[in-house]
Parts: structure tokens; sequence; C-alpha cells
């Protein structure tokens, strides 16, 4: 039986480097070419962790910076992270933006706007709602929209075991991701921005 090479004895070439003359274009992703239904698979929908970077923000944040980074990602929602790195809930643009939170925090601490953080106006995680990867995994958009119809949440995480006995956040499914992915215009009606309200333009009646 051959011993493999030793580590020290493997020869390395360098590759033959070219220029870029002729070359002008540049590649871009390629755009979601399969339509979304309400029979469409709902892990269609959930932005996966595994392949895209959550945005997160520690729990000492002001809420200057958490609306900068929204901004800056395109993004209304942010999970925050405390000091360990643990997930402690969220904050979205609504609490954000003249939120009754900041108002109470502020009374609360006696403090000014500019020093309330993300901490104290977050929906802590006791108060979300979560569905597991494995059961997004066998339902469809409709049951989706159907699931959460009632609740009214425009973000919903998704969970995965962590190989620990305990669970993770895996993804998020947004009431606007499913908007755009219907064909549903957010401003006609504007009401449309729930899951229920979704579902009613799609069917043009409650499930």
């Amino acid at each position: 039986m051959t011993n493999p090479p030793h580590p020290s004895r493997i020869h390395f070439s360098a590759l033959p480097l070219e220029n870029l003359d002729g070359v002008s274009g540049i590649v871009q992703p390629t755009p979601r070419t399969q339509s979304v239904t309400l029979e469409s698979s709902a892990t269609m929908l959930v932005t996966d962790f595994s392949v895209s970077h959550p945005y997160t923000l520690p729990t000492g944040s002001s809420i200057a910076q958490a609306l900068e980074t929204m901004k800056q990602a395109g993004i209304r929602l942010l999970m925050l992270v405390n000091a360990s790195g643990n997930f402690t809930g969220v904050v979205n643009a609504r609490e954000l933006i003249g939120g009754r939170r900041i108002t109470l925090a502020m009374q609360k601490h006696q403090i000014s706007r500019d020093e309330v953080t993300v901490e104290m106006i977050q929906t802590p995680r006791s108060e979300l709602h979560s569905l597991s990867y494995a059961r997004i995994s066998h339902a469809s958009v409709g049951d989706l929209v159907e699931t959460l119809k009632s609740s009214g949440d425009q973000h919903v995480l998704i969970t995965e075991p962590d190989g620990n006995g305990a669970s993770r956040i895996r993804g998020i499914i947004s009431a606007s991701n499913i908007s755009r992915a219907l064909g549903v215009d957010f401003n006609h009606p504007p009401e449309a921005r729930t899951f229920s309200s979704i579902c009613h333009v799609i069917l043009g009646h409650d499930l």
C-alpha cells in the first residue's frame, strides 16, 4: 500500500495569470424565475440564515443606531443579542419611529430619547411566535398564510435544533416578502400588510 506524500514533498505550481483585455461584463445574481403561488413550498419565502447573514444588534445599542442599521440594510426588523451572543428578542421599525414603547422607557428610566436602548423597547423572545424549519419544509405558502392570518405578525422566526438539545434561529419570514412574492401591491390597498389581508387580496376573501 502506497503511503500518501508527506506534506513537505507536495509540489505546488503558480497559476498562469491573464490580463483583463476584452473583459467588460460582471456576473450578477440570477433573479428568481420560479413563480410563487399559495401552493408553493413555504421554504421559498424563508430568509435562510444558513445562506444569508442575519442582521443583529447588541442590546445596548441606541435606537438611533438601530434605525440607521435598518436604513442601510433596507430591513424593518433587527434581532438583538446580549453580551454573551444569545438571542434576546427583536425590535421593529414601527417601535423605533415614534413608538409608545420609547416614551414609556423614557418615563420609566427617567432618561432622554437619546439614552433609550433597543433592549428597553424590544419584544422579548418569550412574546414572539415561531415555526420550526422541519414543519415549514412540509408546508405550502397557503398553509403559512392560513396559520398566521389571525396573528397579524409582520415577521415570524423559523427555528431548528442546535444539536445541543436546544433550538436556534434558522431564518425569518416576513409579510412584506410574501406580498412581493405573490404580487400584492403594498399600497393598493394600503392595508395589505398582514398575512390576513394578503390572503384576502389574493383570494378575494379570507381563508
